[in-house]
């Protein structure tokens, strides 16, 4: 039996989806994805399954998200399930209408957080002066 395993990353959130032959189950840290409690994020993670279609069909995918938050695991579940139905049907045409679409859908989004300087509470916030 045929299975591929591929990653997805977004800022600390870490995916990895199985997609394998099967009755077109996805599970989200083995949860079934209809009762993923936020709507936004399940409208998210579904977006590659609705972009392949017909293809898509008759495969079951198998998502385990690590760290970040509620968006970030969706965003990373996201690129892990696209790029899992992409290695599994092996379809050029598919990663390049992911890639018009929605170039994070192929290639992980690097963005990270600014580090904290001295003498501000954040990356660019400083202390005000109350002089002149």
């Amino acid at each position: 039996m045929k299975v591929v395993i591929t990653t997805g990353k977004r800022k600390t959130a870490v995916a990895r989806a199985a997609v394998r032959k099967g009755m077109g189950r996805i599970r989200v840290n083995r949860v079934p994805v209809e009762i993923w409690p936020y709507e936004i994020g399940r409208m998210k993670i579904l977006e590659p399954v609705k972009l392949a279609g017909k293809k898509a069909e008759g495969l079951d995918i198998d998502v385990s998200v690590r760290g970040g938050g509620v968006m970030g695991q969706a965003d990373a579940a996201r690129t892990a399930i696209a790029r899992g139905l992409w290695m599994y049907l092996k379809d050029e045409e598919l990663a390049n209408l992911y890639r018009e679409y929605d170039r994070t859908l192929v290639a992980p989004d690097t963005r990270r957080k600014l580090p904290k300087k001295p003498l501000g509470r954040g990356a660019r916030k400083k202390r005000q002066k109350s002089y002149r």
